[in-house]
């Protein structure tokens, strides 16, 4: 008995951290998808997976070719296809000159 009064404040805390930090990771995120056309670097860095230096690869791939489709995104080197699952509902694409 004296074993579970010790180990379930424990397990609680454990599971209030890592709840915290799954809040903080989503508080993150912008509101809505983002525009892989028209999203800045730091906007981009804050995708799943993704950091300063895959948002700077997407940004020139972007000013190469505008992206038309979410699935372009394979292209970046880096990105796979699990990744991709991941970044997929922080985005959408439309033309440059739209907002």
């Amino acid at each position: 008995m004296t074993t579970i009064k010790r180990t379930l404040p424990l397990a609680l805390i454990a599971l209030l951290l890592v709840a915290g930090s799954a809040m903080a990771a989503d508080k993150k995120m912008a509101p809505g998808p983002i525009n892989l056309n028209t999203a800045t670097v730091e906007q981009l860095a804050e995708l799943p997976h993704i950091g300063p230096k895959r948002a700077g690869l997407i940004v020139t791939r972007r000013e190469q070719k505008p992206f038309k489709s979410v699935d372009e995104l394979i292209e970046i080197k880096g990105i796979g296809d699990k990744t991709l699952e991941k970044i997929r509902p922080h985005v959408a694409v439309a033309s440059p000159a739209r907002r």
